[in-house]
């Protein structure tokens, strides 16, 4: 899939719009499909809001059945208001708050670590019933190499960060188009 600017720029009005509809209520507009149909797109895709370069939610979907436009909104909503590593954003965060939005490719299937391509994959772990997902940004983010990828992938788990030592993980990999509001 490819997205052109003016598409981003599409999706991250809608993140954008349905944050503010938090604190204003606000007739959310449906983007114009026959002029933009990879907006219709069935894919998943993650919201990441940031203030001064911190995390401050992150939330989105590995697949959706729903179309990207729609992916966007929700995923917006839950990272700014049910991610449960942060309290619900304020009207006074979302001054400030910048908006990166991740695009993911269908996920497929590893077979050794060494298929890993740092800044280009994203890892998802699904050991034991439990699950873990890192975005292929957040090793450059993070000053990561594989090694430190894989940990913290594993710990994200809730699994001790030498599993993928011990035992080969059974993981899926996926691309991204990553873009935030600075690039538009």
């Amino acid at each position: 899939m490819e997205l052109t600017k003016e598409e981003k720029s599409v999706l991250i009005k809608i993140a954008r719009d349905s944050i503010k509809n938090l604190f204003d209520d606000n007739e959310l507009v449906t983007p114009d499909i026959e002029k933009h149909p990879v907006l219709n797109s069935n894919c998943g895709a993650f919201v990441t809001l940031k203030i001064n370069n911190s995390l401050r939610g992150c939330i989105g979907y590995i697949i959706s059945d729903q179309p990207l436009y729609s992916t966007i909104s929700d995923a917006a909503l839950q990272s700014a208001g049910n991610d449960p590593r942060f309290p619900k954003l304020t009207r006074t965060e979302f001054e400030q708050v910048k908006i990166e939005i991740s695009v993911l490719s269908e996920p497929f299937p590893l077979k050794s670590y060494d298929e890993i391509i740092l800044g280009k994959h994203g890892l998802i772990l699904e050991e034991g019933g439990h699950r873990a997902l890192l975005l292929p940004q957040v090793p450059a983010e993070h000053g990561m190499n594989k090694d430190q990828f894989l940990s913290a992938l594993c710990e994200k788990g809730g699994f001790k960060a030498d599993l993928w030592k011990r035992k080969k993980l059974t993981l899926k990999a996926f691309t991204a188009i990553v873009f935030d509001e600075s690039d538009l």
